[in-house]
């Protein structure tokens, strides 16, 4: 077994090192720093920041949809195969038709739901999208004769069928008023019964071979609940423009609650949707409970508001309840008006607050989308516009399914479909994105717009983005010909704190200063209380060497022992699969290797004030402080010379917890270590331990750059480390 190239210079274990490293706190401080907070969650605040101008406004909604898209499995977009559409069984009413749809927006999986058609009137017509929210069984939906006659006594509707099934009703206005409609099924619900909405058991699912929803494979490959309702809506606007009598100028999209969530992601990242209206759901505050609404990296420096505001200047439309959305009127619209307003089309943004009511998409409400509806598509109709009562259709009215047409069955549904459908998503994802590994310099562009974007995301923060960053001295250490300086690193803007070591030689020359990175934190510097020999070697050349207890090391946790596991937020008691899905953990936090990335950053940058203009080097040699030199490199453009790392054969890909300290969401997805490597190019890196190479050493040959990777052993990393 190959020898910790740590090991083989020093003979040294990092469990030896840690108590003897001089501290930079007093005992049982722990340093200053946000991200030892309690994690954010989709119950935290989410406010919406403003910006200045309209260019400042086009950078952050292209940074919104990024994300969104990434975190959605489809960045870049996933091959469109044929949708095999099936429209069957008309119902005809007097001034409306009603058809039952299925097709495949994945070979094999399919959508389903209810097509509404004006009738008696001449296209082309206006088409609108409704996806339903977490109303049981939504098409074939009914409150009861009960409960509607609560609604209708307290003014919510006007008509006991509209109580009783809302959706209906709002399909069959918008169609009396000259719109197409078509209401789709939320995954797990009504006619889609291939996959279950929130399985209660994952772990079955959980391997590194054949992967569910839910499990580790399918996080480092973003792929998840969330970005297939999604897909089911980007195919769903393709299925409506494939209709001959569909305006493709004017297609809207409108849902509450979960169909809200749904309506905000779709209209903020298909700009095919001409106006959007997704109710009850955009607040500053709960942003989504399922694990449909939740998606690894997707809330992390935005929220709902943000996600809403990308569809600007678009028209768009809100509401608000006794709910989670019951403060918008103070608490993210006014910034929605200001948006609007700077972008010169505040007739654009409508938006009421009937607070008096609970979570619902009411006859109120409704009432106030078909005006909206009505003056952004040019319907011509006086306002208000009131529903007319309708026929309550049964689920056997409804159904896709039936004789002629039989639902999936056998390996198309449950487990075998979902293992089936995810092999699929990993084969066209690994389609897409070995055909953007360049083969020469034209195609460096495209790899930098959907790798480096990619990982851009992932890691969300780059050495520009560094500012400031101040030492508070501590105290100074002899050590020997040596000086040891500890002091604490403030990255104030990003309220982050680090324990910073400093060594140096009083013999004077300076010839540069290299950040040395450790899975131990600053104690990898330090053997028996003196200075390893690699180290010393470089102090004696004229270096400064520079490490930290990166966030998760050392100082940062109170034994000092290196962590096994990473924080985890789990829905209600956690109990259950869906509730454990790491989506609302990495959903809204970074992950601890990317909060090590950006303290690598901070270090590189107090670096570059102590050297002047000379160089900086950096240096991760094992499995932890290589990936981590890696992804910090990748960010750094021409700020470092030379860049040193062994990974010990370390792989993303072979991570089996979602709480494993160096899981990263998507990383797998985008080339794994080999990826963040090519993203390097075009700069000095010597690398040991890297077990697929082909990925990097073609981005380096594009660049022209193949004279500036170092593929070592042993014996020439430790060669490299000399001549630095």
């Amino acid at each position: 077994m190959r020898c910790n190239i740590v090991l083989l210079l020093l003979a040294v274990s990092t469990s030896r090192i840690v108590a003897e490293t001089p501290r930079v706190f007093p005992a049982g401080e722990l340093p200053a720093d946000s991200r030892l907070d309690e994690l954010r969650t989709l119950n935290s605040y989410f406010p919406f920041a403003p910006v200045e101008n309209k260019e400042q406004w086009q950078q952050r909604q292209s940074e919104i949809k990024r994300r969104i898209l990434i975190s959605q499995g489809m960045w870049p977009e996933p091959t469109k195969t044929k949708l095999r559409a099936t429209i069957h069984g008309r119902v005809e009413h007097d001034d409306y038709t009603v058809e039952r749809v299925y097709f495949q927006s994945i070979p094999g999986h399919y959508v389903t739901g209810s097509l509404y058609r004006p009738k008696g009137k001449q296209g082309p017509f206006p088409a609108v999208l409704c996806p339903h929210g977490h109303w049981s069984d939504a098409r074939f939906y009914d409150a009861g004769e009960a409960a509607a006659r609560k609604s209708v006594a307290s003014g919510a509707e006007r008509f006991m069928n509209a109580a009783r099934n809302h959706i209906q009703a709002r399909c069959v206005q918008l169609s009396r008023m000259g719109c197409i409609v078509f209401f789709y099924d939320m995954t797990g619900n009504c006619d889609s019964t291939q996959i279950g909405h929130r399985p209660n058991k994952s772990d079955h699912l959980n391997t590194p071979e054949h992967w569910g929803f839910l499990s580790v494979q399918a996080e480092l490959r973003l792929q998840n609940m969330m970005g297939l309702q999604t897909w089911n809506s980007v195919r769903a606007i393709d299925f409506l423009l494939e209709l001959s009598d569909v305006d493709e100028k004017r297609i809207g999209v409108t849902g509450a609650s979960g169909g809200g969530t749904q309506s905000m992601i779709i209209a903020a990242i298909d700009d095919r949707i001409t106006a959007a209206m997704p109710c009850v759901m955009v607040s500053t505050s709960m942003q989504g409970g399922c694990t449909c609404e939740n998606a690894p990296l997707m809330r992390i420096g935005q929220g709902n508001i943000d996600i809403a505001a990308a569809v600007a200047p678009r028209p768009l439309g809100l509401t608000a309840a006794d709910d989670w959305t019951k403060e918008l009127e103070t608490k993210g619209y006014p910034a929605l008006q200001n948006l609007y307003a700077m972008l010169g089309h505040e007739d654009r943004l409508t938006a009421v607050f009937h607070t008096h009511f609970p979570h619902n998409y009411n006859h109120v409400n409704r009432t106030v989308m078909y005006g909206f509806f009505n003056r952004h598509f040019g319907l011509g109709f006086d306002e208000p516009v009131l529903e007319r009562d309708f026929e309550l259709l049964s689920k056997e009215q409804l159904s896709v399914w039936n004789d002629q047409h039989p639902a999936p069955s056998g390996s198309d549904v449950g487990d075998l479909h979902e293992v089936t459908l995810l092999g699929l998503a990993t084969e066209d994802a690994e389609e897409r994105l070995s055909a953007v590994i360049p083969q020469d310099a034209n195609g460096l562009d495209r790899f930098q717009h959907v790798v480096g974007a990619a990982w851009e995301t992932i890691l969300d923060r780059s050495l520009d983005q560094v500012s400031d960053v101040l030492l508070t001295h501590t105290k100074d250490v002899p050590q020997g010909e040596f000086t040891l300086t500890l002091g604490r690193l403030n990255h104030a803007a990003a309220a982050e704190q680090i324990p910073a070591m400093t060594l140096r030689s009083a013999r004077g020359t300076q010839k540069g200063v290299v950040v040395w990175l450790t899975e131990a934190g600053k104690s990898g510097l330090l053997q028996d209380g003196k200075v390893i020999t690699p180290v010393a070697k470089l102090l004696n050349q004229g270096y400064t060497v520079v490490s930290a207890d990166l966030s998760g090391q050392g100082e940062f946790i109170e034994n000092e022992n290196p962590l096994e596991s990473q924080r985890m937020w789990y829905q209600r008691s956690g109990n259950n699969g869906w509730e454990r899905f790491a989506g609302y953990t990495y959903g809204y936090n970074h992950s601890l290797f990317v909060q090590r990335s950006h303290d690598a950053l901070s270090l590189i940058r107090y670096a570059a004030k102590l050297s002047g203009k000379q160089k900086i080097h950096l240096v991760g040699l094992d499995k932890t402080a290589g990936p981590i030199a890696l992804a910090a490199r990748s960010q750094t453009g021409n700020a470092v010379g030379k860049t040193i790392v062994d990974l010990e054969k370390f792989r993303f890909s072979e991570i089996i917890r979602h709480d494993d300290p160096m899981f990263v969401s998507g990383a797998v997805k985008y080339l794994d270590v080999g990826g963040l490597l090519g993203l390097c190019a075009p700069h000095d890196v010597s690398i040991a331990g890297l077990r697929e190479k082909s990925v990097a050493t073609r981005i380096f040959a594009a660049a022209g750059a193949s004279a500036k990777l170092h593929l070592l052993d042993p014996d020439g990393l430790r060669l490299a480390l000399e001549q630095l």
